[in-house]
């Protein structure tokens, strides 16, 4: 009798141990937080965009524009991703401009210019950006074109301003594509 209380407490605790060790291997494989959300990779950019209480603004911009449901859609995107303290470092009033139904075209090519159709990690970003000597161009759907370059170990974004906005949080992995999350709001060319 208390040889199997034995076994079977061995066998409970391996099994303890065992279910940890899976629990950490889930935990570090696991997508990043993101504005206090877990982002789920099983989820659309919008589902998941929806649930972080740093992108409300961009969220907001996303359905003033009508593009929730294109980043629905199949993909694949890459979605550089501006927080609102970014939106927040735009000229006073700019972001409550953009947002009236009259400026739906101005807000669209500039939402648009946060978008790549691509499916792209950080490793490849970096990869791109070695293989083209420290610069590399980022072709967008709205039809910007910026530079993707490295600083300090950080992947940056140069707008068609000269503005530079760096990921912050890199490869939140998505069903459809891929969000950086920026400290910037990339304009297009004036």
């Amino acid at each position: 009798m208390i040889t199997e209380f034995k076994t079977i407490a061995s066998t409970t605790a391996i099994a303890a141990m065992l279910t940890a060790a899976v629990a950490v291997g889930a935990a570090e494989a696991s997508n990043p937080m993101v504005g206090g959300a877990e982002m789920y990779a099983d989820k659309t950019i919008v589902e998941n965009a929806v649930n972080s209480k740093d992108h409300t603004t961009l969220v907001a911009a996303v359905k003033a524009a009508g593009l929730v449901e294109t980043l629905q859609g199949e993909g694949p995107f890459t979605v550089f991703a501006p927080t609102n303290e970014a939106f927040a470092e735009l000229p006073a009033g700019t972001v409550e401009t953009l947002l009236k139904p009259e400026n739906k075209d101005q807000l669209t090519k500039i939402l648009t210019c946060h978008v790549v159709a691509a499916d792209a990690m950080s490793d490849a970003i970096n990869k791109m950006i070695a293989d083209d000597g420290g610069a590399h161009p980022v072709k967008t759907v709205g039809g910007c074109e910026f530079t993707a370059r490295t600083k300090d170990g950080k992947i940056m974004i140069e707008d068609g301003q000269g503005n530079m906005a760096t990921v912050t949080i890199a490869d939140v992995d998505q069903s459809n594509g891929v969000i950086h999350v920026i400290d910037g709001v990339l304009l297009p060319k004036s």
